[in-house]
């Protein structure tokens, strides 16, 4: 069985400095850290299988855009032999601060069409979360504009500060579990 790191996020230069793009930086900075040497398409995702101990894990950024990425993670789960409860997604969230971290098991979508995709083709929302606070959209920004809009090189540094700690998150989960992850990552009240 392989354990699986899922980063949503979009494909292509347009979405790669947006908010909504946190999972795929986080997932970017573990293939590093684990010394990912091959990155390879398949079932509509860029996948790298890393080493974690004696563990095989699979690194997975969904290509199929956002809102369609259950489909890929769903065949790469069937495809791998990994439980619904071994998959770790790591994503942005709209109702966590900027530059805040969370982990979490299951629950429901929030509006986050990604996690909405994931939901319906897992048929069960029980797999572990890595929640990356992107803050909530100014005035009455629509949040759909505002997780895909550029962001300002101030805001980008934030982001890319908070990164390290989500990547850090997701390789604690394997570790020690989703428990002790939530002890660690979750002490500060939001």
């Amino acid at each position: 069985m392989t354990r699986m790191i899922v980063g949503l996020g979009n494909p292509g230069p347009d979405y790669a400095n947006t908010r909504h793009n946190a999972g795929f930086m986080a997932v970017d900075l573990i293939a590093d850290n684990l010394r990912a040497s091959y990155w390879k398409d398949e079932y509509g995702a860029r996948t790298a299988l890393v080493r974690l101990g004696d563990e095989d894990i699979l690194l997975v950024e969904p290509q199929t855009f956002m809102n369609l990425s259950g489909t890929a993670i769903r065949n790469l789960a069937n495809e791998y032999d990994a439980a619904v409860s071994e998959i770790i997604v790591v994503h942005d969230d709209l109702d966590l601060p900027l530059g805040s971290v969370k982990v979490k098991r299951g629950g429901g979508h929030g509006g986050h069409n990604g996690l909405r995709s994931v939901n319906e083709k897992l048929d069960d929302n029980g797999y572990l979360r890595v929640r990356v606070g992107i803050g909530r959209p100014p005035g009455r920004m629509d949040p759909a504009d505002y997780v895909l809009q550029r962001m300002k090189p101030a805001v980008a540094d934030e982001l890319e500060a908070v990164i390290p700690t989500a990547a850090q998150a997701a390789i604690h989960i394997l570790e020690h579990g989703v428990d002790s992850a939530m002890r660690e990552f979750n002490a500060s009240p939001v």
